[in-house]
């Protein structure tokens, strides 16, 4: 029963969500009841902040604990609506408090250090090229087609953005040299620019396999989402203005990139100190 009703909730929210949240919703949803072993209309409050507090136990993160409980949240509202359940639990469960620190990024750095590394293979050289100049994300980069990009603007049209937002993003001459030597290495015909074996979309778990090993190698850690962390940081540092990064992230909601204001007065500050020494 707690199957059909999610399942109901995904497909009738697929067209407002992006399939990175549907895939993070689905895999809340699933944690959730596992952990409880109820029916969703058997539900308490205090089940929920059990979980909340068994996680929060567990090291997770309040960002992390905060986006669980927004997935379940969803779920219950939907179910309310359509008089699936006669009293949404989790309307009396107070939210963590965010974590407000500044959000990891890689130093210039460290970026040629993870540069250096991928040298020698030309997949992976071009996939954190692609990430760091771009700043997309990674379900983004996975979804690009060889006919979205224009070569001659650098420019990339991004289809499928988060919330099924549509933008173009900018890539540098290095990278096009980059990714270009991939191609042309490539053996395997498909329309995606990274793709597996047979042609398809290259798996999310084999590009994460991949920075799990670039982090133990480099000692210090990095994952695909850092280098859009690190895209939008460093152009912050050059006083790009807010507005522009803000169209290149592809957020909706300017207070979503304000955190990178933060960044710029952050090494700023950095940068004054050295010069105090």
């Amino acid at each position: 029963m707690n199957m059909d009703a999610q399942q109901s909730f995904l497909n009738d929210y697929q067209a407002r969500f992006s399939s990175e949240t549907t895939r993070s919703y689905k895999i809340s949803l699933k944690q959730f009841f596992e952990f409880s072993k109820k029916q969703y209309d058997e539900v308490k409050p205090i089940d929920i902040r059990t979980w909340l507090a068994s996680m929060e136990e567990k090291g997770l993160k309040p960002r992390s604990i905060h986006l669980k409980l927004t997935a379940l949240k969803s779920f219950y509202q939907y179910c309310k609506e359509e008089n699936i359940v006669k009293k949404d639990p989790t309307l009396i469960v107070k939210t963590p408090q965010i974590d407000d620190s500044l959000p990891y990024y890689l130093s210039r750095r460290q970026v040629a250090l993870l540069q250096e590394l991928t040298r020698d293979n030309k997949r992976d050289r071009a996939f954190v090229e692609a990430l760091y100049t771009t700043g997309v994300r990674i379900s983004e980069l996975l979804n690009i087609k060889l006919e979205d990009i224009k070569w001659d603007t650098r420019q990339i049209w991004i289809r499928k953005g988060k919330g099924n937002k549509e933008r173009f993003v900018l890539f540098t001459h290095e990278c096009s040299e980059r990714l270009k030597a991939y191609l042309q290495d490539r053996k395997i015909e498909s329309e995606y620019l990274f793709c597996n074996q047979r042609g398809g979309i290259l798996s999310r778990l084999t590009v994460e396999v991949r920075f799990k090993e670039f982090t133990k190698k480099l000692g210090f850690r990095v994952v695909p989402h850092t280098m859009r962390h690190t895209f939008a940081a460093h152009l912050a540092e050059k006083n790009m203005p807010q507005s522009y990064i803000q169209e290149l992230l592809g957020h909706v909601n300017i207070n979503s990139t304000r955190i990178y204001t933060r960044l710029m007065e952050h090494a700023r500050k950095k940068q004054y100190d050295r010069y105090q020494i």
